[in-house]
């Protein structure tokens, strides 16, 4: 099956408009309790679009809202990590909003940048249910709300209970090297002479 969604554009423009089975489609909201942070907000509009259609292009069953909601957890879940929160990981369906940031460079680079200039690296995993602690998933999610954030629960389930299949082929846990912010990637830093 075909997505119903055009391809994103590799690079966006402001005022670029959505194509029109967005512009039609049903957008995802969240009620928003007074105090907490809006994570559709730490993205221009056109770079939001141009997140959730990365998305919904690689998972062409879901729909477009979801393809939002995913988003905007994997939005939170950066912003907790370049936060400081420690052993956190995604959740499998978060994990492909994650992913979906990652790929527009620039979008992702500027939002680290917007969270305090520190760049949440990623550590990819091959999915093993043996390494699976649903622990993280609690810690996670309160490190979401210790940011200021309303946490999509539906979302933040283990990996062989998501509520929507997800092209995603790694899985994240506290094993797999720290999901924390870092200015330099230790890789890069320079040798002690």
């Amino acid at each position: 099956m075909s997505s119903p969604f055009p391809p994103p554009p590799c690079s966006t423009k402001p005022g670029t408009p959505p194509p029109p089975a967005a512009q039609t489609g049903a957008t995802a909201t969240l009620t928003m309790a007074p105090g907490t942070r809006d994570a559709r907000a730490l993205l221009s509009s056109d770079d939001f679009f141009a997140v959730a259609a990365t998305v919904a292009k690689d998972n062409p069953e879901m729909g477009w809202t979801m393809a939002e909601r995913v988003v905007a957890e994997g939005i939170k879940f950066v912003a907790a990590a370049a936060g400081g929160a420690l052993g956190i990981a995604p959740s499998r369906v978060v994990d492909e909003g994650w992913h979906a940031l990652i790929l527009h460079t620039a979008i992702y680079k500027a939002l680290c940048d917007r969270l305090g200039g520190s760049f949440v690296h990623h550590y990819p995993e091959l999915p093993d249910s043996g390494r699976y602690d649903p622990g993280f998933i609690d810690r996670t999610m309160a490190a979401i709300e210790a940011a200021g954030f309303p946490v999509d629960g539906e979302l933040w389930r283990g990996p062989d209970h998501g509520i929507v299949d997800v092209a995603a082929s790694c899985q994240h846990s506290p094993n797999c090297g720290p999901i924390q912010p870092m200015p330099t990637p230790q890789c890069l830093s320079e040798p002690s002479e």
